[in-house]
């Protein structure tokens, strides 16, 4: 249920599905699409963070529910997926903001292999295990919107990055495979590639912050909720002609 203050509202009669949803990002996204109208389910593993986050969307006039589910894990994603739709009727969104290990500032010449594979198997695990419950739902049901998140890194080169690069090559990779196997049962899966967000990362430095902004054309970085909104937006029916596509919120520090 949607408060009646709230009037051209994108999202709804949505049921929207965060995955890491007590992190920056995730909070960030929940907040929005409940503001936007959806009923927001709130996924994660720490009680006490998703909870807080929930009141504070029911304060907001918003509609929260909460699990703690284990993203990495596919009978936990299945089992809490089967409860959404057994109680709300169907998944309309899925959104994945788990964070995974990320080794990085260290030339690939000198890091070993488990720290190259460490966010290459997280991204890809978690995001398969995430979008493909969510697409065994929403193929059946005939419509939904699976938004899955990258970062610049798919396709930036300066920075010792570790395998994060080869992570969000894959995660937008992924966008683009399985938008072409459900696009056909009414199914869309869209991507956004934000550069790096420093309201995601506490206590970050100034210098972090200028090497990140010399090389963006727009001379700064994207603002949280420049991406929820973006979220907001892929996930609202005016985005439906949208799919297998990569939204770039760079600030212009790559291009497509």
């Amino acid at each position: 249920m949607v408060s009646e203050e709230r009037e051209n509202v994108q999202l709804e009669n949505k049921n929207a599905v965060i995955y890491g949803a007590a992190g920056a990002m995730g909070s960030a996204v929940a907040r929005a699409f409940a503001d936007e109208g959806a009923t927001v389910f709130l996924a994660g593993r720490t009680a006490t963070t998703l909870d807080a986050l929930a009141d504070e969307i029911r304060r907001s006039g918003g509609v929260a529910e909460t699990a703690l589910v284990d993203a990495m894990d596919p009978s936990s994603v299945a089992s809490h997926a089967d409860q959404v739709v057994a109680t709300a009727g169907s998944i309309d969104v899925s959104f994945n903001a788990i964070s995974y290990r990320v080794v990085q500032n260290i030339p690939l010449v000198e890091m070993s292999l488990e720290d190259f594979m460490a966010p290459v198997m997280g991204a890809c695990r978690t995001h398969f295990i995430t979008s493909t419950v969510a697409a065994r739902h929403m193929t059946a049901q005939g419509s939904g919107v699976i938004v899955l998140l990258s970062a610049t890194s798919a396709l930036e080169w300066r920075h010792e990055m570790g395998g994060f690069n080869l992570a969000c090559a894959s995660i937008e990779a992924l966008t683009r495979s399985l938008a072409g196997e459900v696009g056909r049962y009414g199914v869309r899966v869209v991507g956004l590639r934000p550069n790096f967000t420093p309201e995601t990362v506490p206590g970050i430095t100034e210098e972090d912050i200028k090497l990140n902004v010399s090389n963006a054309l727009l001379g700064r970085l994207p603002r949280l909720r420049e991406v929820a909104g973006t979220a907001v937006y892929l996930a609202s029916d005016a985005a439906g002609a949208m799919t297998g596509a990569v939204v770039n919120l760079s600030c212009g520090a790559v291009f497509d």
